[in-house]
């Protein structure tokens, strides 16, 4: 049973249910995330080892989502000497001067290693589109510039997994109203995050646009119900588990053989030493 809902064409995010669980319970689903982690661990472990692949998960979700969260409860099962978090802002002064995708590219993982993008270049066909901020001819052609960068990351053996985080807005305004309680939290919060609401609909549009026009075999995006943390948790672990599953026994035989290599040079250099 996948958790994440892996997208067709076309999509309508807003025709995706929010609050999705399963059919678990709370406590069943974090056991089995808890599972699932566990594996993650040991993928995660084999592909750094071997050295042939590496991971780019680009997490994008409205505010609230649930992104920071995401990416805490995967620190727990991930070793994070080999994982590096980016998180995408307004672009700098020196990133606007390039092309949009300029930024992203020098945080793509390197070979063994995991990326994880909190936001990513998405916010450029996205946010510039709800705003307006850029002309549609030019929003629109980055839809074929995007897939042309995943296809590019792909053929450099760089497995994709796209997760959007998808939450109702009564679930959204909640979250608002619980951080302004929130003293340790209330630092995240700004009148922006209100304001954002009343484009909802243009927001729906654009992410269904997004998921639509760039979800290639090879770069899939996956919607991740996200009103029940915890059931977020287990989708994307789950999600991320099932992807790297079937690159285990390739990884086996390149450290197997890694292995032998390293017994033959042992051997070799012993009996110079008898």
């Amino acid at each position: 049973m996948s958790f994440a809902i892996k997208v067709k064409k076309p999509v309508n995010l807003g025709d995706i249910p929010t609050n999705s669980n399963g059919g678990l319970t709370e406590d069943v689903a974090r056991l089995r995330t808890s599972k699932l982690g566990e594996e993650l661990a040991e993928l995660q472990s084999l592909m750094y080892a071997a050295g042939t692949h590496s991971l780019l998960v680009i997490l994008q979700a409205r505010d609230t989502g649930g992104k920071d969260g995401t990416i805490r409860n995967l620190s727990r099962n991930m070793n994070v000497q080999s994982v590096h978090v980016k998180s995408f802002k307004v672009p700098t002064t020196e990133e606007a001067g390039h092309d949009f995708l300029w930024r992203a590219h020098p945080h793509a993982p390197v070979l063994g290693s995991v990326s994880i993008f909190n936001r990513s270049y998405y916010e450029d066909v996205i946010v510039v589109r709800v705003h307006d901020l850029v002309p549609k001819h030019i929003w629109k052609a980055r839809f074929e510039q995007i897939n042309a960068f995943e296809s590019l990351l792909d053929a450099s053996n760089t497995i994709i997994l796209k997760l959007c985080l998808h939450i109702s807005k009564d679930e959204q305004a909640e979250r608002l109203k619980a951080r302004e309680l929130d003293d340790t939290k209330a630092w995240k919060l700004s009148v922006g995050d209100w304001e954002e609401r009343a484009l909802w609909d243009e927001y729906t549009k654009a992410y269904s646009d997004a998921l639509s026009e760039c979800s290639p075999k090879h770069a899939r995006w996956h919607v991740v119900p996200a009103d029940h943390k915890w059931f977020r948790d287990l989708a994307v672990t789950d999600a991320i588990v099932k992807t790297l599953r079937p690159y285990r026994d390739d990884w086996e035989a390149v450290l197997k053989a890694m292995g032998e290599k390293a017994r033959g040079e042992l051997d070799a250099f012993h009996a110079t030493e008898g």
